[in-house]
């Protein structure tokens, strides 16, 4: 006999020689340990938190969630059905709870942990409810994040010209870093020049810092001008719809000079008091992308410390589902007061090289013409 069928010829003996002894001892073994595993540790948390925000004053909830209970209605009624579990006898929690937990955790820095405590739900359950939240913001992106076209760009452009004097104005356009944790894999891509790790976000904006497009998710190494090149906008600066009237973009000196995007002159110490009138008057129309950001970051303090969030592939969604909700409030009126402190460019990032575009000669003479004519 081979040794192996001796085992499995021994091993089938003593289990029907013990049989009988042990069914019954074995069953209540097995009982017991269904019973342990079958017990439900609950932890303390608050109790009734939902009724406490009810009492809150209009005041205290817009603290809270960053948005008036009106804005609160207007999103809940839009994305209501997307928040209701479609498996029949499989509850989830109500459609308002689920917002409020998402809305809590974009608008504070506040732990899962914290959050569970606070309405009385599990950790996955409040995971769950975000990336429903999220994902719902995300779908209905294209309906709020619009590029400007007909009136709309005329309004545009008068609204910049009227507060910087700069004229013709689609849009400011500028770079910001969303801190994050060190990711599993390819954490060195992720570490931006200022030494942490950060996912890269790109906002284009109107004079009234309404977003009107962004493009996240590039890892915080890659250079606003990478990112530039790899979003649609560069494709939209080949497209005269996209800029009526002979439009442009303001943007920093990290971005290349074009057609449709005007970059400041490089200050070399030498610079004419045109070209000193002309870069006041550009910082005058930028500033309001810088706005814009603090806006959003204020509105959405989860983008200012730390995304509370391990997988990659989920942040850009994130941040865009935030992007959403800063111009539904915008749309609405719904203003908060955020202290925005203008950011240095120099200390932001390396200045781009105008020799690298002495061959174009149309956007130079571009600039040269707009220069000429400000006030």
């Amino acid at each position: 006999m081979d040794s192996r069928e001796f085992i499995v010829a021994f091993s089938t003996k003593r289990m029907r020689d013990n049989d009988s002894e042990s069914s019954s001892s074995s069953d209540d073994m097995w009982d017991a340990a269904l019973s342990v595993r079958g017990k439900r540790q609950i932890r303390p948390r608050i109790i009734g938190y939902n009724n406490a925000v009810a009492c809150y004053t209009d005041h205290e909830f817009k603290s809270h969630f960053r948005m008036s209970r009106a804005t609160f209605k207007y999103l809940h009624g839009m994305m209501q059905k997307d928040l209701l579990r479609q498996v029949k006898g499989c509850p989830c929690i109500p459609s308002q709870t689920q917002l409020m937990i998402a809305l809590w955790k974009m608008a504070t820095a506040d732990s899962y942990r914290s959050i569970c405590d606070r309405f009385n739900v599990g950790r996955a359950t409040a995971v769950r409810a975000v990336r429903r939240v999220t994902r719902a913001l995300f779908k209905r992106a294209p309906l709020f994040i619009k590029w400007p076209t007909g009136d709309n760009a005329a309004a545009v452009m008068r609204g910049f010209e009227e507060s910087s004097s700069f004229p013709k104005v689609i849009g400011a356009i500028d770079g910001t870093h969303i801190r994050i944790n060190a990711p599993k894999e390819d954490q060195r891509d992720y570490v931006n020049r200022k030494g942490y790790h950060s996912i890269h976000l790109q906002l284009v904006c109107d004079h009234r810092c309404l977003i009107t497009h962004c493009y996240a998710g590039h890892p915080g190494s890659i250079h606003n001008q990478r990112v530039f090149r790899l979003s649609e906008v560069s494709k939209f600066l080949n497209d005269d719809q996209k800029f009526p009237s002979d439009s442009h973009l303001v943007g920093d000196a990290t971005y290349e000079l074009q057609q449709h995007l005007m970059t400041p002159f490089r200050d070399n110490g030498f610079l004419t008091r045109g070209q000193e009138n002309y870069n006041y008057r550009h910082s005058a129309a930028r500033i309001a992308v810088e706005k814009c950001i603090g806006l959003l970051k204020g509105r959405m303090r989860s983008l200012l410390h730390c995304l509370p969030m391990t997988r990659v592939d989920l942040m850009a969604e994130y941040i865009v589902a935030c992007c959403v909700i800063h111009n539904i409030c915008k749309v609405r009126n719904d203003e908060i007061s955020v202290i925005v402190l203008p950011r240095n460019v120099n200390e932001n990032q390396e200045n781009y090289d105008d020799r690298q575009v002495a061959n174009q000669n149309a956007p130079i003479q571009k600039r040269i013409r707009i220069m000429e004519n400000l006030p």
